[in-house]
């Protein structure tokens, strides 16, 4: 079992990317209202006020999905759909994605 993480820099997509869960058998996730550093440190904490004209064109708000996945295949098939949507991870500020190995957990699938 994996815990798949994913920030999702532009919520515009977020629709589409739900969608490529539910298509390749992902069919639970939760979903987080996030906020990066950079935005935090921006706009909350004077002494980083000056990192504002940086920070322009930047979303303020992201979406953090996270789900426990039992096969990584479904991951793998994954992947390239969401990269494709986001128009590419190699692009900075689409996105980051990535697993936690999960050791045990309860209540997810009926034959827990």
């Amino acid at each position: 079992m994996k815990l798949l993480v994913f920030v999702l820099n532009n919520e515009d997509f977020l629709e589409e990317v739900m969608e490529a869960y539910v298509e390749v058998g992902i069919s639970g996730a939760t979903l987080i209202d996030s906020e990066g550093m950079g935005r935090f440190l921006t706009y909350e904490i004077p002494l980083f006020a000056g990192f504002k004209e940086f920070m322009k064109g930047n979303k303020p708000y992201n979406k953090t999905i996270i789900a426990v996945v039992q096969n990584e295949e479904l991951i793998k098939k994954l992947v390239p759909l969401v990269d494709k949507i986001i128009g590419g991870f190699d692009n900075p500020g689409t996105g980051i994605m990535f697993t936690v190995p999960v050791d045990w957990a309860i209540g997810l699938w009926p034959e827990d």
